[in-house]
């Protein structure tokens, strides 16, 4: 680890790579998505030597960005390190303290209640929000998992927004298989027709959660 931290600072370096010197958070962007997805592929495939070798490429990600904030005087990578270390410790008492958790179930709950307790440096929610911030470049099948897990989990009212009769239905037949064939196909034919399948969720989602706040906001009125 250290060696790549070297390698990272050498690159960098005035003497170092070009490309490398040139490089910004903003630039790497783009990079960072890529050598994500093709880790993804990787796992997909379960190819074992090839994961290894992507690990490796998003790792290298993670170091190029704490080098450049370090360059700035913003943080080191031991700071990230820590940060996350001391958080996966906070986050699970049962391993780490005198807590006993015996199912997954109650690990999620008790990691959500810790979660709620900490303060975030992200962007906050409104106050009159009943959607906790999504990351804002999420892609729209997860931002739509998101959104629909909060629906679901704080028991917002979407009758009339969605057909509960129609998800049930549709949960009661779906597998991996069929709903990765239902969802390519439906792809297929948005793309066939013009349109753009990932900005139609994307706004439907988006759409779905606005009209859950005005109704919550109505409510308390």
């Amino acid at each position: 680890m250290d060696d790549l931290r070297r390698t990272m600072a050498r690159l960098r370096a005035r003497d170092g790579c070009p490309w490398d010197q040139e490089q910004t958070h903003a630039s790497l962007v783009r990079c960072l998505i890529d050598e994500v997805s093709e880790l993804i592929d990787t796992i997909d495939r379960e190819d074992y030597p090839h994961m290894r070798e992507e690990l490796g490429d998003v790792l290298i990600q993670v170091v190029f960005h704490a080098q450049i904030a370090a360059e700035k005087g913003f943080f080191t990578f031991e700071d990230v390190a820590r940060d996350i270390n001391e958080k996966l410790i906070r986050r699970h008492p049962h391993v780490f303290g005198t807590g006993k958790l015996e199912t997954s179930e109650q690990v999620i709950v008790e990691w959500e209640k810790i979660k709620a307790t900490e303060k975030k440096n992200g962007p906050a929610a409104g106050e009159d929000s009943v959607f906790k911030p999504l990351p804002p470049r999420l892609p729209a099948l997860m931002f739509a998992e998101a959104v629909w897990k909060q629906m679901t989990k704080k028991q917002l009212p979407v009758d009339g927004l969605v057909d509960m009769a129609q998800v049930k239905a549709l949960g009661a037949e779906l597998d991996d298989e069929s709903l990765g064939k239902m969802l390519f196909e439906i792809t297929a034919a948005a793309r066939a027709k013009g349109l753009d399948p990932e900005g139609a969720l994307r706004l439907h989602a988006t759409r779905l959660m606005r009209e859950v706040e005005q109704r919550v906001q109505a409510a308390a009125k």
